[in-house]
């Protein structure tokens, strides 16, 4: 482990869907260090959505040529990942939100996008469990679903390797040794590996990886708790991931129950990786106003994972322009799992120094010193 061409930091979605597309390009000699398992950070607690409903171009772009990805999966890489396209539901309850989805709709739609704009009646067929009391509208898109995180990266981390890359684990950076602004060699807890390319994709720990070679990626963790239910009787088979807008609560079938979960205003940012019950009141309104029948069903698990939220709350993508060759994909504040795949062909692109499948120059981390922050309203 002396040596590699390109060192990838961080096993999860990102770092092996990375990983396997640089392998698969060519690249010689690709290393990825992971200081846990494969996908044990963020990645293996993400709830599994994939869509491309999202208010921001670039976005879009990511979510559906990810979401082609997924279709095809089981072909390449390699991997089932029992993708279910039940569709993404977004129930709105304000007008500003309604308007505000008519535009983000028009503006899929231009984009090859099938989502649209549908009546209250609409939403309880695709979601019968919901209470419609106070919705005004909601915004659905058929091609969009969940699938199993888990599986997304095993397909990865088995391709990768098959095509000759090296994936280690338990293995931790402790540094990264530069020199006339060039990258020289990363230093790991069992010894220095010489390289000339750093690509930090370490989720919600990628300020640190930042830091060790001076870049700034601004990126903070904040947790994120789901609780999958017991069994539900009668849950229909095709249920839409459903969102209430308003209040982030979310729920899709996981098994013969349901994962769900909501964003939690009263969250403070850091590394709080334990569960507790502290949120649940706050959920439990929530369902109680928009699926009470959830109210009667008990827990049968339940985890915390770590969002890597920005400021603006979109991803951080691009090469630190005074530091040659350390590339970052990280910061993706909630929608990270879901563009993993299109995610690695831009950055193996930009490793190749070619035009990437999609341009996400404006997402370059510099964007916050210039005051260009690029926000994304459609976050849960």
């Amino acid at each position: 482990m002396d040596r590699a061409e390109v060192v990838i930091v961080g096993g999860g979605v990102m770092g092996t869907s990375i990983a396997f597309h640089l392998a698969e390009a060519g690249v010689a000699d690709v290393l990825l260090l992971e200081r846990a398992e494969l996908g044990s950070g963020s990645t293996c607690k993400a709830a599994g959505g994939v869509r491309a409903q999202f208010s921001d171009e670039i976005n879009i772009a990511l979510g559906a040529r990810s979401l082609e990805a997924f279709a095809r999966f089981a072909e390449r890489p390699g991997q089932e990942i029992d993708l279910r396209r039940s569709g993404y539901l977004f129930l709105l309850s304000r007008q500003e939100d309604v308007a505000a989805f008519e535009r983000n709709v028009a503006l899929q739609n231009s984009l090859g996008v099938p989502s649209r704009m549908i009546d209250i009646a609409e939403a309880r067929r695709l979601s019968p469990l919901i209470d419609t009391d106070g919705l005004l509208a909601a915004a659905f898109s058929p091609q969009d679903g969940h699938c199993s995180p888990e599986s997304v990266v095993l397909g990865y981390a088995t391709a990768a390797r098959g095509l000759g890359a090296r994936l280690r684990t338990h293995i931790t950076v402790t540094g990264i040794e530069t020199s006339g602004g060039e990258v020289r060699a990363v230093l790991t807890d069992q010894g220095r590996v010489e390289t000339g390319t750093v690509i930090c994709a370490a989720g919600a720990w990628s300020r640190r990886i930042g830091e060790m070679a001076g870049v700034e990626l601004p990126v903070t963790p904040v947790r994120r708790q789901v609780v999958v239910t017991e069994p539900i009787p009668d849950l229909p088979p095709e249920l839409a991931f459903t969102i209430d807008f308003a209040s982030t609560f979310y729920f899709h079938r996981e098994g013969r129950g349901l994962l769900t979960g909501m964003s939690d205003p009263e969250q403070e940012p850091g590394f709080h990786l334990h569960r507790d019950d502290a949120w649940l009141p706050r959920l439990t309104e929530a369902m109680r106003r928009r699926a009470p029948r959830l109210l009667d069903v008990g827990v049968a698990s339940g985890w915390a994972g770590l969002y890597e939220v920005t400021p603006d709350h979109n991803a951080l993508i691009g090469q630190d322009p005074e530091l040659g060759r350390f590339l970052y994909a990280t910061g993706f504040s909630g929608h990270g799992f879901l563009q993993g795949p299109a995610v690695g062909e831009v950055v193996r692109d930009l490793y190749l120094q070619r035009p990437p499948v999609i341009d996400v120059s404006s997402l370059d981390a510099r964007r916050f010193g210039s005051d260009a922050h690029r926000p994304e309203l459609n976050c849960v």
